[in-house]
């Protein structure tokens, strides 16, 4: 069985950082990603890393997040820094491209202005 916890989030002032850990149980070592959803609109893409360690973040939030992996605890790591109050989101990881079968409970991220 497959499960994908995320973990990390709270409430944060703008300009803080958090690190955001997803632990992967069940599943074989693939490309995995982070996503998010704010209220009131659809989840989207954040960023992705591949088995290798090669990464991609959205355009729009370059520069701000990194995406990084241990293969050997089967954890996927998001680091946000400058944290805005729009990065104020539900944060899920999951396979990439994600599985239907796989969205967690995801990790709150609140930024506070």
């Amino acid at each position: 069985q497959v499960q994908l916890v995320e973990s990390g989030g709270g409430l944060v002032q703008a300009g803080e950082s958090l690190r955001l850990s997803c632990a992967a149980s069940g599943i074989n070592i693939r490309a995995m990603a982070w996503y998010r959803q704010a209220p009131g609109k659809q989840r989207e893409f954040v960023a992705r890393i591949s088995i290798t360690g090669v990464t991609s973040v959205a355009n729009s939030l370059r520069g701000r997040f990194t995406i990084a992996r241990d293969n050997a605890k089967n954890t996927v790591h998001l680091q946000i820094n400058n944290l805005k109050p729009e990065d104020t989101a539900v944060y899920y990881c999951n396979t990439f491209p994600p599985s239907s079968d796989y969205w967690g409970q995801g990790t709150q991220v609140t930024v506070s202005s």
